[in-house]
């Protein structure tokens, strides 16, 4: 029930027996629908073919909406990438989605990408210097753009892809397709998730480990930060060279963003929001006769809370899957009334009792406000809100849609004021000193919370040219 959103997830699969895998990709991108449900698409290629023969679909709408039955059954080929989309650069239409797909001097290019560029507008003015034309307004299509251009001087695509990732500051995962090759990038602080599985004689590059077991694959590792890895008929080759040292793992793949039943960076999803409920009951003890979550991303927090404090867990909405999302409504007012749609509160269960309700995060908050008020509407006595986050105030450039610092309600409010604010009897959000034991004691990038970013942030809206 958060108000943040990712950017994307992408999958890929080389088998190297020649068979199909577009139904692979299908069930690859459905499994990642939860990173994105704005647009998807997907390129496939047959390398025992003509060489450059890539065929491909994209469009806006979920991956049931766009990848139908009969479009599946109209492609076919052995390598091919898929992406799902939610913007945080360019616009939602349908000429960004993706996988972007390139004609250029030395062949085809597929690429897919999750993430957000920091540096795309000199990156993009470079191009334009030299004659580019742009048909999207998405930062991945500059990267397509500088791996075709460095390609003409190269002596292979992922030495190209090397040279333009030398070049790209930000967070991103990457996968490429070239019509012999399938590549795979993580960016060098592991900001954005990349994963390498196996079936039989297929390799399996995806954002989280869920889409290898949808399609059969067994987990091999994950990609590391700065990782290009590139699978051919010959095998698997890695190169490390854009390694660092410094690592910084978006926090909010833990805290919200990866489904439940995946493993990040040697870290189970499931058991790092447990352990987020548990420090969240240490932190902010209340007496309470019910611990509930707000779906879906509230509930393993808020049993973590319950296991921790004592209080018993509960189920105090039920949620309706089949209303339409509630980001493409056009008016905030809309989008704020489609909770009530969207949600509905177990009257027998909340009446008479004393609440914990936990979520993620709170942004604007609007929507806590609208669930605190159905509570208490239904007959709660009182409403205590945990939130498994620090508060908002900074916002994010690396591919998570955190607003800018005007619409974060703790970024000009007090915890108290907030508190206020939405109606609740209290309020207490995640300590931020608890972030790294919650996420195994990886290394994370925690800059939405603290402002302390990973790489210097250049001052934004301050654009190179103002001719795009």
């Amino acid at each position: 029930m958060a108000e943040i959103r990712e950017a994307c997830g992408v999958f890929g699969i080389y088998d190297l027996d020649g068979n199909n895998v577009v139904p692979s990709i299908y069930y690859g991108l459905t499994s990642l629908q939860h990173r994105g449900q704005e647009a998807c698409g997907l390129a496939v290629s047959d390398t025992a073919g003509e060489r450059g023969n890539v065929k491909f679909v994209k469009n806006l709408g979920l991956v049931s909406e766009v990848l139908r039955e009969d479009t599946i059954r109209s492609m076919e080929g052995d390598i091919g990438i898929g992406h799902v989309r939610y913007s945080t650069t360019g616009a939602s239409v349908a000429e960004n989605a993706q996988p972007l797909v390139l004609s250029y001097i030395k062949g085809t290019l597929a690429l897919a990408h999750n993430g957000n560029l920091i540096n795309t507008p000199e990156l993009k003015w470079e191009l334009i210097q030299n004659g580019a034309i742009f048909h999207t307004t998405t930062d991945s299509e500059v990267i397509a753009f500088h791996i075709a251009r460095e390609r003409v001087h190269s002596r292979t695509v992922e030495e190209a892809v090397l040279k333009t990732a030398r070049k790209i500051r930000g967070g991103y995962g990457l996968v490429i397709m070239s019509p012999r090759k399938l590549i795979g990038v993580r960016d060098p602080y592991g900001l954005k998730p990349l994963c390498l599985g196996k079936r039989d004689k297929a390799y399996v590059l995806a954002s989280e480990s869920c889409a290898l077991r949808a399609v059969g694959a067994e987990f091999i590792r994950d990609i590391a930060p700065g990782e290009i890895i590139t699978i051919t008929k010959d095998g698997i080759h890695s190169d490390t060279q854009l390694a660092g040292e410094k690592l910084a793992h978006c926090v909010f793949e833990y805290i919200y963003f990866a489904r439940l039943d995946s493993t990040m960076d040697g870290v189970n999803v499931y058991d790092a929001r447990i352990r987020g409920g548990k420090s969240l009951a240490r932190s902010y003890p209340v007496e309470a006769d019910l611990v509930t979550g707000v779906p879906e991303s509230g509930i393993p927090a808020a049993k973590g809370y319950s296991e921790e404090s004592g209080i018993p867990f509960g189920f105090a909405f039920y949620k309706n899957s089949y209303i339409g999302r509630t980001f493409i409504k056009p008016t905030q007012k809309e989008r704020e009334s489609s909770v009530h749609l969207k949600l509905s509160v177990l009257d027998s269960a909340v009446r008479g009792k004393r609440i914990v309700l936990v979520d993620d995060s709170i942004v604007r908050g609007t929507t806590m406000a609208n669930l605190i008020h159905m509570l208490k509407e239904a007959g709660a006595l009182e409403v205590h809100v945990r939130i498994s986050s620090p508060p908002f105030r900074h916002p994010c450039y690396f591919g998570t849609d955190v607003p800018s610092n005007d619409q974060l309600i703790a970024s000009s409010h007090s915890t108290e004021e907030i508190c206020r604010i939405i109606g609740a009897d209290s309020l207490g959000y995640m300590q931020a000193e608890y972030l790294e034991g919650m996420a195994g004691h990886l290394p994370l990038c925690k800059a939405c919370f603290d402002g302390n970013y990973p790489m210097e942030i250049p001052p934004q809206g301050e654009e190179t040219n103002k001719l795009w």
